[in-house]
């Protein structure tokens, strides 16, 4: 288990990527696991258990069919499991580090230090996301970059779209 800790500390750091990650449903089941669980406790702080468990539900649907829909294009669908487990992880870890920020800024503690820290980690999210479609479909990383910051924005919109509460919109 510390094997794969550390292989997705090395993916966020951009020493390692998806390929190395073992080919593995019962990887994919654990990652889908701890994503959930870290995205609950990240939403539940602000909403409703319902609408907690549907926006997670959506999440992972949005990610999914976009790494199908990517490595389909790209014809390399054998990959699916492992750029699966690699953004689901990656983004769980992520938003773990995100937590006390969020926390801080619900409660309106937060500052513009907290503030400055979760721009970092939105933008180490999105790198580490360009990093893992760069690896996935064997592309330079400006594309990947490009891909992405599309599919971060895309997400959103999405999520804004099915979820106005999500953006601040009665």
């Amino acid at each position: 288990m510390f094997d794969i800790i550390k292989l997705v500390f090395d993916i966020c750091l951009f020493k390692k990527g998806p390929q190395d990650l073992p080919y593995s449903k019962w990887l994919l089941q654990l990652f889908l696991v701890v994503y959930v669980s870290i995205r609950v406790l990240m939403l539940s702080i602000h909403f409703t258990w319902l609408n907690v468990l549907l926006q997670v539900i959506v999440e992972i649907v949005l990610v999914a069919g976009f790494i199908w829909m990517m490595l389909s294009v790209a014809r390399k669908q054998g990959r699916f499991y492992q750029v699966v487990c690699a953004v689901l992880g990656t983004d769980a870890l992520i938003s773990f580090f995100a937590l006390p920020g969020i926390a801080s800024m619900e409660t309106g503690q937060g500052g513009l230090l907290v503030f400055l820290v979760m721009l970092v980690l939105i933008g180490w999210h999105w790198a580490v996301t360009g990093h893992i479609i760069s690896n996935a479909l064997e592309k330079p990383l400006s594309f990947s970059l490009g891909l992405a910051f599309l599919y971060l924005l895309g997400s959103y919109q999405v999520m804004a779209l099915l979820f106005p509460e999500v953006v601040g919109v009665k």
